[in-house]
């Protein structure tokens, strides 16, 4: 390593910690405002968000899984919560007897819908917030300008 490449790679972990450190802080006010406010957490509100988007409002455990950034038994126990709360429910493929799809319901799109305002407001406030603490002020600065 030349000792032009330490300091870059001092200053990418700086900044590298410097984002692990603000998606933190983030998630932290986003996930205690979603369960306080609409009594959903922010794995289970992202699920809501990737259905409402998805075609005919459904998708395979596994692609819902990915796009949530879950393992499948943790996507598994996620939409068993949808369920419960009659949010989402689980469906089998009828071209493909193995494939499973987790389908949102009318009550799930409304609730997502609810909490969508807040979500963003949160995200908005804690990012303003984030951007006055010298640790986060230049990851804040990066992401906004991106």
């Amino acid at each position: 390593m030349t000792s032009h490449q330490q300091p870059r790679a001092a200053s990418d972990q700086a900044m590298w910690e410097a984002v692990l450190g603000l998606h933190a802080f983030v998630e932290r006010q986003l996930a205690h405002t979603l369960q306080r406010r609409h009594g959903v957490g922010l794995s289970e509100y992202r699920a809501l968000e990737v259905l409402t988007g998805a075609e005919a409002g459904e998708c395979r455990m596994q692609e819902l899984a990915d796009q949530i950034g879950l393992g499948q038994s943790s996507v598994t126990r996620l939409v068993g919560r949808l369920d419960s709360a009659g949010y989402a429910y689980k469906d089998n493929c009828a071209d493909d007897k193995r494939g499973v799809f987790a389908v949102i319901t009318d009550e799930g799109r409304k609730r997502y819908q609810e909490a969508r305002a807040t979500y963003a407001d949160v995200l908005s406030s804690a990012l303003n917030t984030a951007s006055g603490d010298d640790r986060f002020a230049r990851a804040v600065q990066a992401l906004r300008s991106a």
